[in-house]
């Protein structure tokens, strides 16, 4: 019989994932501010600021990760 998982329990799978959404979260919004991801038709400037909201969200999850133990 599978044991339930309370959230105690410390989940591998789940903390990989999020490693990997916030490492690629992290680059993919350090190519948008640094100019080299650049979306057709939308300005640059619009496309920073995007870059921007991405790399702040990425930092505020990993305060929130560490708050959240």
């Amino acid at each position: 019989m599978a044991k339930k998982q309370t959230s105690t329990n410390f989940n591998f799978s789940g903390f990989i994932a999020w490693i990997v959404g916030l490492l690629v979260s992290l680059s993919v919004g350090s190519g948008m501010v640094q100019k080299v991801l650049t979306i057709p038709y939308v300005p640059v400037l619009i496309t920073q600021i995007a870059g921007w909201a991405v790399v702040i969200g990425a930092i505020i999850s990993i305060i929130a990760a560490i708050f959240d133990r």
